[in-house]
């Protein structure tokens, strides 16, 4: 077994490419080396979990171990790649049970994913304090929020969860008021979780406002919808430290424009609006019991150090079209791994669940001998914030496209869902940007509370298809009073950004 595929990493990236690579080339012995237990999950449901909408932790899961063995592959958990010898196409993995090993390798692929960045903000050791970026902080998530005597423990119903972690969580007294910092996919998202299960929640976020990769009117209309149910969203107001011993007791924050609601001092006299103790700090407290941290990702490389692996965005491994590194015979895919973006044309880092699913199945097959492009990236994404819906794609922000050396202009319209006289019909945002010079479409976003995320798609398209605003005005997209009016909102806001280009 002198040339297997070896992958290390079990999610949607590595199983992708491990699938592919099976069926196309049967003839070779594929490897998936996991540190951990957990397999093929879905790291964008669990929010909806902890809020109760799915049921059960299994729900989550694409594939079981016992699915991945009948493929034909050779799935290892518990084995940690610790380093990568590209010279003798091997790699070193440590076992949970202390074994180190050597494996040799016909090709590799890195899919080790990313992990949450703590910030100053260290959760380890403390109750009620969490990151949200695996199955078992999901699951320890759950438990600790419901009431002891009605915790159900089947809800964390996988033989890979940490039963210890859970149960210990389950027995800790429910909270009542929580603070989520990070005004992310993470921080909306459990912002409505979190209501859903009965909590006061309080959003953090550092900017003057949320989801900043979507543009100004999505972060305004869902901030809208966050407070017009019952979240205090504090925007311009950075945390600066969790407070508690054994506990969560407080978050402590710089004074910011102070959210929507007030902020109560604790017990111990500090207060809201005046300092934490004797250092005369301009700084705020909340009392909470539950803090979840949702600052963002960083890939996890350090299997490579000690290589002349390029690194690119964000510290992600550089690679090319066809997923390669600059190793030989040495890939990578996934949230660990850079792209090229669609409207720019160079490389990008943005982990997304598509991203990774799609380049680890071009990766499988290029492996087998099917050279396949992993596809450019736009970095179009969905958020959902109760009955809010928001999607964006490309270069929103005026920085980003100035940066990528374009001229942007930007129109932002609201029109109707469906036909005005049909029952359901809700304004819907869009925005969208162009390059003045070429009237290409760079990016574009979209909010609104009925069908306004999946309308997304038509810009993500016209993206990869470097369509200019007049084509997009020109689109003839479907019309029938149930699902849109006769002018659709995409078409409306190319209709008025043209006119702008036009001036």
């Amino acid at each position: 077994m002198s040339d297997p595929f070896v992958v290390v990493g079990a999610d949607a990236a590595g199983l992708s490419a491990a699938s592919k690579f099976r069926r196309e080339a049967p003839e070779r012995d594929v490897i998936v080396f996991e540190m951990g237990r957990w397999i093929s999950y879905a790291y964008c449901g669990m929010p909806y979990f902890i809020e109760g909408r799915i049921e059960r932790l299994s729900n989550l899961l694409s594939l079981s171990p016992s699915d991945v063995d009948e493929r034909g592959i050779d799935l290892r958990r518990g084995h940690k790649v610790v380093a990568v010898d590209p010279d003798a196409k091997r790699v070193t993995v440590e076992t949970t049970d202390g074994e180190t090993f050597e494996q040799p390798y016909g090709d590799l692929l890195v899919a080790t994913g990313g992990r949450a960045t703590l910030g100053p903000f260290d959760v380890r050791g403390l109750d009620g304090a969490f990151t949200l970026h695996s199955m078992d902080a999901a699951a320890a998530i759950d438990a600790y929020i419901a009431d002891p005597a009605a915790y159900d423990p089947a809800r964390a119903d996988v033989d890979a969860v940490d039963r210890d972690r859970v149960d210990y969580n389950a027995a800790l007294p429910a909270p009542e008021t929580a603070a989520i910092v990070g005004g992310g996919y993470v921080g909306v998202e459990m912002a409505e979780a979190l209501v859903g299960r009965g909590l006061d929640v309080h959003l953090f976020q550092r900017s003057d406002r949320l989801l900043p990769p979507f543009g100004e009117a999505v972060g305004e209309r869902v901030a809208e919808e966050l407070t017009d149910r019952g979240v205090t969203v504090h925007t311009g107001t950075p945390v600066e430290a969790l407070v508690g011993d054994d506990r969560i007791e407080a978050v402590a924050f710089a004074d910011g424009d102070g959210g929507t609601g007030d902020v109560d001092g604790g017990s111990d006299g500090t207060g809201g609006d005046g300092d934490l103790g004797a250092n005369g700090d301009d700084r705020g407290r909340l009392p909470v019991d539950l803090a979840i941290v949702g600052v963002g990702i960083r890939p996890n490389t350090e299997l490579l150090e000690g290589t002349d692996v390029a690194l690119g965005e964000g510290g992600a491994i550089r690679t090319d079209e066809y997923g390669r590194t600059t190793l030989p015979d040495v890939y990578a895919a996934g949230d660990c791994a850079t792209a090229i973006h669609a409207v720019t044309g160079e490389e990008a880092w943005m982990p997304l669940g598509l991203t990774a699913n799609r380049a680890g199945r071009a990766v499988g097959a290029t492996v087998a001998g099917d050279r396949s492009p992993v596809g450019e990236i736009a970095g179009t994404a969905a958020v959902k914030a109760f009955d809010m819906e928001a999607g964006r794609v490309g270069l929103v922000e005026d920085e980003a496209a100035v940066a990528a050396g374009f001229d942007p202009v930007r129109e932002t319209v609201t029109a109707g869902s469906r036909s005005g006289y049909y029952p359901g019909a809700e304004p819907t945002d869009v925005t969208l940007v162009a390059d003045r010079d070429s009237g290409r479409l760079i990016g574009g976003s979209i909010v609104g509370p009925d069908r306004a995320a999946i309308r997304i798609d038509t810009l993500a398209t016209a993206l990869e298809a470097d369509m200019t605003v007049p084509e997009v005005e020109r689109l003839d997209l479907a019309y029938a009073p149930p699902f849109s009016p006769v002018w659709d909102p995409v078409l409306v806001a190319a209709k008025v950004l043209n006119g702008t280009l036009e001036e």
